[in-house]
């Protein structure tokens, strides 16, 4: 069975070249704009992994990671993020995060390779 992504991304160009990457890939993959959409979604189906924003609209990334905590099956979160402050990485963290990505700092590919790794 196919493993389930979900990308919480307001940047309509970056979420659907990770989405194309990643259905080439096999993976089953839902898109959320913001971190409102994004909570809905991840309410009613399972997903294995969430790629999180932390700056969208209706709710950051920070809040989603919040609601996050309430459920009972949650999703291996990596945060993608142009916040590169320390500051923002130990907060996302604490809230749950399982890894912090920089968008200045990771490629598209290297998004992928550490999604694959993580979801083997």
């Amino acid at each position: 069975m196919a493993k389930k992504i979900l990308i919480a991304e307001d940047d309509v160009s970056l979420s659907k070249a990770l989405k194309l990457k990643l259905a080439s890939l096999g993976f089953e993959v839902a898109v959320a704009e913001d971190g409102e959409e994004a909570m809905s979604l991840v309410k009613r189906q399972t997903f294995d992994l969430m790629l999180l924003d932390l700056m969208m609209p209706k709710l950051d990334g920070f809040g989603v990671l919040e609601e996050l905590k309430k459920l009972k099956h949650k999703p291996v979160v990596f945060v993608n993020s142009n916040l590169s402050q320390a500051a923002d990485k130990e907060r996302a963290m604490k809230l749950g995060a399982d890894a912090y990505l920089i968008k200045s700092d990771v490629s598209l590919k290297d998004i992928v390779a550490k999604i694959t790794k993580a979801l083997k």
